[in-house]
């Protein structure tokens, strides 16, 4: 297996890493390589797929009132006292 050293990562992108390495129990290179494999394994997706998939949620989405900003308000502030 190849070595591999990073430069210049800032300390927070480094403690978050850390954090999510003592979660999910691994070391820090272990949660790297994850990070990595799961990021460069998704599958790229053409323009005509995806304008295709925008219309399926469109259709779908096509019965329902348009969200407003009155709307939006209200769903934040439902259940807060």
């Amino acid at each position: 297996m190849a070595t591999m050293t990073l430069k210049n990562v800032p300390e927070g992108l480094v403690k978050t890493l850390k954090e999510q390495a003592t979660r999910n129990r691994r070391s820090l290179n272990q949660e790297a390589i994850s990070r990595l494999e799961l990021s460069l394994a998704t599958r790229q997706v053409s323009g005509p797929e995806k304008v295709e998939a925008m219309k399926r949620i469109q259709r779908r989405l096509a019965g329902l009132p348009p969200l407003t900003d009155a709307f939006l308000a209200r769903a934040k502030n439902a259940g807060r006292l």
